[in-house]
């Protein structure tokens, strides 16, 4: 499997200093995020400088609002024209929020018979994003927030899921368990790792409570061969750079040890 690191894990940074660090850790490629330095400017040009450092794997389409990026539908399509322009073989979006009154792209969402064919044009791969539970009833502002409901509707609708572990990790749900339901559907293209406790969601490893070491032996005994994309919080790292980089290369060894062979080929 393909290590990648999310460019919000270090969000406060500069996307180059992000791509450096993840280089000069050893990751395999970088999944970018469509934030604020995407406005007002060429963001195939910024890209293409971005994979002069490292391959980009994957862009998460906003989930807030852009200048000149229009609403959560026009988003969706402008990141799928980006991945196309650039190379990038797969975009991740957000589902729509009943809690936020996403109805109108909740109607547009049901109506996409083929995601990969209509959306994704069979060049870009699509995903959606489990979406975590919120507050001290742990409700799910999202659509498709239980497990079955959203296998459906993936399949119904071919469209693959980017898995992620800190929004299992809050729900009601038995994590392992609904990890295999989803594992299991063989719509998983992506995973975003953390961990979660304590009503904190993208954790550092061991700073939560999910069984995480015995989720990545899963990844390595069932040869999963898609990417395991670290996205924490930045929170998480020290304020020096010198420390970010410590830090971060603990991690990826302790990712490597998990998911890889002895001799360190992926497995």
């Amino acid at each position: 499997m393909k290590l990648v690191l999310s460019s919000g894990s270090l969000y406060t940074l500069p996307l180059e200093k992000v791509f450096e660090i993840a280089k000069d850790t050893g990751f395999d490629g970088m999944e970018v995020i469509i934030s604020y330095n995407f406005q007002y400017l060429d963001e195939a040009a910024l890209i293409r400088d971005l994979q002069q450092i490292l391959p980009v794997s994957s862009l998460h389409a906003p989930f807030f609002e852009l200048d000149g990026w229009g609403n959560k539908i026009d988003q969706l399509k402008r990141t799928v024209k980006l991945a196309r322009e650039t190379g990038i073989p797969l975009i991740n979006f957000h589902p729509p929020a009943w809690m936020g009154f996403e109805f109108r792209f909740w109607r547009w969402f049901k109506k996409i018979l083929d995601y990969q064919k209509e959306i994704g044009h069979d060049e870009v791969i699509i995903t959606v994003e489990n979406m975590p539970c919120t507050g001290d009833f742990k409700v799910n502002p999202h659509f498709l927030g239980q497990t079955a409901a959203m296998i459906d509707f993936l399949k119904e609708h071919n469209l693959y899921l980017t898995f992620d572990t800190a929004h299992m990790g809050s729900s009601k749900a038995n994590f392992l368990n609904d990890f295999h339901l989803f594992y299991n559907s063989g719509m998983m293209r992506n995973i975003h790792f953390s961990d979660y406790g304590y009503g904190r969601e993208h954790l550092l490893p061991g700073h939560g409570v999910l069984p995480l070491t015995r989720f990545l032996n899963h990844l390595r005994e069932t040869s999963y061969d898609q990417a395991l994309t670290l996205e924490l919080s930045p929170h998480e790292f020290p304020s020096e750079e010198e420390g970010i980089r410590e830090s971060m290369m603990e991690i990826f060894e302790y990712l490597c040890q998990e998911t890889r062979f002895a001799g360190g080929a992926p497995r």
